[in-house]
C-alpha cells in the first residue's frame, strides 16, 4: 500500500484554517490569521482507531460527514462551491480540503458562513484519519450539520483509508474515460453514492454517458447514482435532496 509514494512512512502534514464569520453577527469579524500545525507520526498504525474516534465524534455532534474521492479535475471543488452557496445557507456546512500543496481550493471554498481548513499532505497521496482529526480540532464546529471532506485527487490510495466518514462519495466526470470505474474498482466498490459530473459538456466531448452508467452500475451496484453539472445546475437538486435525506436529526431537547 502506497509503497511507491512512501506515504506509509512518517509524513509531515499541515492544517491551515481560513477565517470564519458566524452567521447572524451584527458586525463581521476580521478573518483569523492562518494557523499551521506540523505533525510527524505514523499514518497507518492508528488509522483504524482514529477513524472510529472520528466517526464517534461526528455521531456525538449529529453531523453528516462525506468523504469525496475522485481523480484530479473531476470537479470536487466546483461541486462544493455551489453546494455551500446554495444548500449551505439552509444547513450549516464545514469543509476540510486535502492537497499535496497550496491552499488554493480552500480559498475557493471559503465563505463567511462556512468554516474551511486546508490540509496539506506534503508527499502523501491521500488523507488519513489523523489528518482529519487534526483538521476537525482546528475548526469551529458548533451548529455544523454537514462536514465535507475533499480528499486528495487520486482514486487509488484514498480508497483504502477510512476517515470515519458517514458516506463515501466518488466522482466521475465527463472529461474522463467511460471505463474509469473498471480501471479503479476499489474506489467505486466502496462508494455510497457516485456522482457523474460535468454532464453539460458530455456531448461536446463525445463522452458516452450510457456506457459510463453501465460501468458504474457494474462496479458500484450498491451506490446511488446522480448525474449533474455544478456549472449549469442540472441535477443539483437531486444532490441536495440526497444530502437532506441523510441529515442526522437533531437531538430532542431534554425534558425537565
Amino acid at each position: 500500500m502506497c509503497l511507491e509514494c512512501g506515504c506509509h512512512n512518517s509524513v509531515p502534514f499541515g492544517v491551515k484554517v481560513l477565517g470564519f464569520i458566524a452567521p447572524g453577527l451584527l458586525k463581521p469579524r476580521e478573518p483569523a490569521p492562518p494557523r499551521t500545525l506540523e505533525i510527524h507520526e505514523s499514518l497507518l498504525a492508528k488509522n483504524d482507531d482514529l477513524a472510529a474516534r472520528n466517526r464517534a465524534r461526528f455521531a456525538r455532534r449529529r453531523m453528516l460527514a462525506l468523504n469525496l474521492l475522485s481523480s484530479p479535475g473531476a470537479g470536487k471543488t466546483t461541486l462544493l462551491s455551489r453546494t455551500v452557496d446554495e444548500f449551505g445557507y439552509d444547513e450549516r456546512c464545514a469543509v476540510l480540503v486535502g492537497d499535496l500543496e497550496t491552499d488554493n481550493d480552500a480559498r475557493r471554498l471559503h465563505r463567511p458562513h462556512v468554516p474551511v481548513a486546508q490540509i496539506t499532505t506534503g508527499t502523501a497521496c491521500h488523507l488519513d484519519a489523523e489528518m482529519v482529526s487534526k483538521g476537525l480540532d482546528a475548526l469551529a464546529l458548533d451548529g455544523v450539520r454537514v462536514m465535507f471532506i475533499e480528499n486528495v485527487g487520486n482514486l487509488v490510495c484514498p480508497a483504502d483509508f477510512d476517515l470515519g466518514e458517514t458516506l463515501r462519495v466518488v466522482l466521475l466526470s465527463a472529461t474522463e474515460g467511460e471505463d474509469k470505474p473498471l480501471k479503479y474498482p476499489p474506489a467505486f466498490k466502496s462508494a455510497h453514492v457516485v456522482l457523474l459530473t460535468k454532464i453539460d459538456v458530455a456531448g461536446l466531448l463525445g463522452f458516452d454517458r450510457d456506457a459510463a452508467v453501465e460501468n458504474i452500475r457494474r462496479m458500484a451496484p450498491q451506490a446511488k447514482l446522480i448525474q449533474l453539472s455544478a456549472r449549469s445546475g442540472e441535477g443539483m437538486d437531486e444532490w441536495y435532496d440526497f444530502l437532506k435525506n441523510h441529515l442526522i436529526p437533531a437531538a430532542a431537547p431534554a425534558v425537565s
